[in-house]
């Protein structure tokens, strides 16, 4: 019996997201939240967030087609608590629908997920060196922890939102 491996993450290309500047005028988004403890969510729960959050995008036919353009941006406001954004291209139904706006830098990192105050002191840097700086951080985790370990990168995007 073959069995076909099931898609999870898609092939990620850093060069998309290495060193860009997007502007973003009510970029559509639905939002979730889910609890920490310093920072540190329980893997089951955001599987289950972005799941859920997922199901309720592609239902109601507001996820894009290219799954290489879907963005899930996590941003901890505080300490006991991270925000999940899921790109959308239109309202959904029954979802926290938000948007996001400003002019937002963005750098790829490979490396692992406790290594992000590390990867944010190289944004600050690189965005120091441009005159910017970073008002608030939305992390992208190119593929899942399975699919890190498959592919053998663990690939982070920080896109930085600018102060105007």
């Amino acid at each position: 019996m073959i069995v076909e491996k099931q898609e999870c993450c898609p092939i990620f290309h850093p060069e998309k997201w290495n060193e860009k500047t997007f502007d973003w005028n009510n970029k559509k988004f639905i939002k979730a939240k889910v609890p920490t403890f310093f920072h540190i969510p329980l893997p089951p729960m955001i599987g289950n967030r972005i799941t859920k959050m997922m199901k309720l995008a592609e239902g109601s036919k507001k996820l894009t087609s290219n799954k290489e353009d879907i963005l899930v941006l996590f941003t901890d406001p505080h300490a006991f608590m991270s925000e999940i954004y899921l790109s959308v291209i239109d309202n959904v139904p029954n979802a926290n629908n938000t948007t996001l706006s400003g002019t937002f830098m963005s750098k790829v990192f490979d490396g692992a997920y406790n290594d992000i105050p590390k990867f944010i002191k190289q944004m600050d840097a690189y965005l120091q060196k441009r005159k910017a700086k970073a008002q608030r951080y939305y992390v992208h985790y190119a593929y899942c922890p399975k699919c890190a370990k498959e592919a053998g990168h663990n690939y982070i995007v920080l896109f930085a939102q600018l102060i105007k």
